[in-house]
């Protein structure tokens, strides 16, 4: 692999002295995610595989061009798992891959019970706007001293630097797993989801839509029976759940089927009903909810920020509005500051998270 870093390596260097913008990418199954792509392709895939992997330490290593779904099916084969359950929105036969992944920064239906994906990343291993291999990090929970650099990676959508290689602690597979389907209105889940929260019960994933509500229970099995008899409803068949979970992860659910502008509101998992242009998908027990909007409906960027939350339009033809939520001065600042330290002559994916970046 010295010869793949090398080449990228190369790559940025002459990008850096031609005063070149560089797009990088590796299956592009995010492109749509964030602004649009500027620069020259720089493709990432040629430096991929997993370099360190011990099933009892609880952490994997793998190279950015690692195809996800390779590096899932090496934990599932040791009963293991990425808990923040990232999609991968790989269609038209594109992979993605974990560079990609952790770029992004997404996590799935299991992030409200686990914590997000920046949670999950111990370190990593970044080429810089320099051309230089900078370590950040390592493969325990406690190494970090000074700025937790590894996990500003994560969201960061190549802007910092190209992500060669990332260690991310992985939990085992639940015991059981049981997904219940009961009938309520959007306000009712709500505030049952909110009432559940408080209680002890293994809900690892919720989802609303259009009247039903789905819950996914994970945990040992007397748990999980327990939780059922607390919360009722309808069991799905374990091969109905693991498609409705996937749809819902990957997005390939009706819901999401329309091609009108399509935003991410986070939001406090409390908050009643939004004055939207339309019914929203909820998850995460009630704090992420999503919307699309036609023409010359309000931008909910406003309704999030009433309820103390914030908006991304996730996926749009028209980003005119900004894919991400201004920033106050304050963070603008440190965006630029981290910018001008990892890639001073701006040539990494330029304008994907905000267009002076």
């Amino acid at each position: 692999m010295a010869d793949a870093v090398q080449s990228l390596a190369d790559r940025v260097r002459a990008a850096a002295d031609a005063g070149m913008r560089l797009c990088l990418r590796g299956g592009g199954t995010k492109d749509f995610y964030g602004g649009a792509l500027e620069g020259e392709p720089l493709d990432t895939r040629a430096h991929a595989g997993v370099v360190r992997y011990d099933p009892t330490e609880l952490v994997i290593t793998a190279r950015c061009g690692t195809p996800l779904a390779q590096l899932e099916a090496t934990l599932d084969e040791n009963g293991q798992m990425l808990a923040f359950e990232p999609p991968h929105f790989a269609r038209d036969g594109r992979a993605a891959t974990l560079g990609g992944c952790v770029a992004a920064g997404l996590s799935g239906p299991r992030r409200a019970a686990a914590g997000a994906l920046r949670d999950f990343v111990l370190g990593a291993v970044l080429l810089d706007g320099r051309a230089r291999v900078l370590r950040f990090g390592g493969e325990v929970m406690k190494n970090v001293a000074g700025y937790d650099v590894a996990r500003l990676l994560a969201g960061s959508l190549g802007t910092l630097g190209v992500l060669l290689e990332v260690s991310l602690k992985v939990l085992p597979r639940p015991v059981e797993e049981l997904s219940l389907r009961l009938e309520l209105t959007q306000d009712a889940a709500i505030a049952q989801l909110n009432a559940w929260g408080g209680q002890p019960l293994p809900i690892s994933a919720s989802a609303w839509c259009d009247g039903l509500l789905h819950l996914r229970l994970s945990g040992a099995a007397a748990a999980v029976r327990a939780a059922r008899s607390v919360i009722g409803g309808e069991a799905l068949a374990g091969d109905v759940a693991t498609a409705f979970w996937r749809s819902v992860r990957e997005q390939t659910h009706a819901f999401f089927a329309s091609e009108a502008p399509l935003w991410r509101l986070a939001v406090p998992s409390t908050t009643p009903l939004l004055a939207l242009s339309a019914a929203p998908f909820i998850e995460w027990g009630g704090a992420l909810r999503w919307v699309p909007t036609r023409p010359g409906d309000p931008i909910p960027r406003e309704a999030a920020a009433r309820a103390g939350g914030h908006a991304t339009l996730f996926r749009a033809q028209d980003k005119s509005a900004g894919a991400f939520a201004p920033l106050d001065a304050v963070s603008m600042r440190l965006h630029r500051g981290l910018k001008a330290a990892l890639d001073p002559s701006g040539i990494f994916n330029r304008g994907r998270i905000y267009p002076d970046l």
